[in-house]
């Protein structure tokens, strides 16, 4: 379905004449091949949409240490270009949870899982990335998750 969004969104972005997201349609359908190269190499027919909405998220993240740096060099108009990429690709991913979903998952995980310890903490950071790929920042979902083990 990703993939067939994508290719769907291309197409209109090109006939409409729009640059901004023909090319950042186009950067997440080169990612796509990337990872699918890496899945073949695994055995795997073509990489899974959790490793795909995986791949955008770190494609956003990229883009916000780019704006910082553009705006610490003031350049606002660069900045304004990676701002108009990231809505771009926001397009492609599931809704974003907020703090107090990220907590209550991962409570919801831990007992699942039945994690006591720190020594848990890679098997709740797996299940967190199986079932939530896309839908939060597995960056501060981390110190959720430690903060929760501790």
């Amino acid at each position: 379905m990703l993939r067939e969004d994508l290719q769907k969104a291309l197409k209109e972005s090109m006939l409409a004449h729009d640059t901004i997201t023909t090319s950042a349609v186009r950067m997440i359908i080169a990612g796509q091949k990337e990872k699918d190269v890496e899945a073949r190499g695994k055995g795997a027919k073509e990489a899974t949409d959790a490793e795909l909405m995986s791949m955008m998220q770190t494609m956003i993240k990229q883009r916000n240490d780019s704006i910082k740096m553009y705006m610490d060099g003031n350049r606002p108009e660069l900045a304004e270009k990676e701002r108009a990429e990231i809505a771009v690709i926001e397009r492609f991913l599931p809704k974003q949870m907020n703090d107090a979903e990220v907590e209550a998952a991962i409570k919801a995980l831990i007992t699942e899982t039945g994690a006591t310890s720190m020594k848990d903490m890679g098997k709740v950071m797996g299940a967190l990335k199986a079932k939530y790929a896309g839908q939060m920042d597995f960056g501060k979902a981390n110190g959720v998750v430690k903060a929760a083990l501790s």
